[in-house]
């Protein structure tokens, strides 16, 4: 069965929420574990929908993941400059990693920033640690923008984000 990518429904904000903070605490993504005020804004799926595009990948009834689609500068966005896209919060359910589902949301999002109008360019940040998206997002044509790596934690200087882009 095909993996389908489409925008989340309200009814499935709530399951596409546990599983973006089940993914980053699994992970070890999160610097505070449980009690980061980051894992809040990875649960509010309604709060990231309100402002951007979510998107969804599911084959059958099984959600198997999802990411966040910013079109342009805005309110979700961290590092997109004018003319970019950027991506935010990708994670794919433990059970559904290696079947393509997080390629597919990368894909869609791709797709849709050739798409709008004035796109130039894709931008994401990412851990350093995870080795699987970036092996995505290199597969994909993004390259390591390092001048444009970042600490969003000022307290944890330790703490830098990647930043991969991409030119459309």
């Amino acid at each position: 069965m095909d993996i389908v990518i489409r925008h989340v429904e309200p009814t499935e904000y709530e399951t596409l929420g546990d599983i973006t903070a089940e993914a980053y605490l699994r992970d070890g993504l999160l610097t505070f574990g449980e009690s980061d005020w980051y894992l809040g804004e990875l649960k509010d799926v309604a709060k990231r929908a309100a402002a951007a595009d979510v998107l969804v990948a599911t084959q059958g009834d099984q959600l198997l993941g999802g990411v966040t689609f910013v079109p342009s500068p805005g309110p979700m966005a961290e590092l997109a400059r004018p003319g970019e896209a950027e991506i935010r919060m990708l994670a794919v359910a433990r059970a559904a990693r290696g079947k393509g589902a997080g390629e597919a949301l990368v894909r869609a999002c791709i797709d849709r920033a050739k798409a709008t109008d004035g796109c130039t360019g894709m931008v994401l940040s990412t851990q350093p640690s995870m080795h699987a998206a970036h092996r995505i997002y290199e597969r994909l044509g993004f390259t390591r923008a390092p001048e444009r790596d970042w600490n969003p934690i000022p307290e944890q200087p330790e703490f830098t984000l990647l930043t991969y882009q991409l030119t459309l």
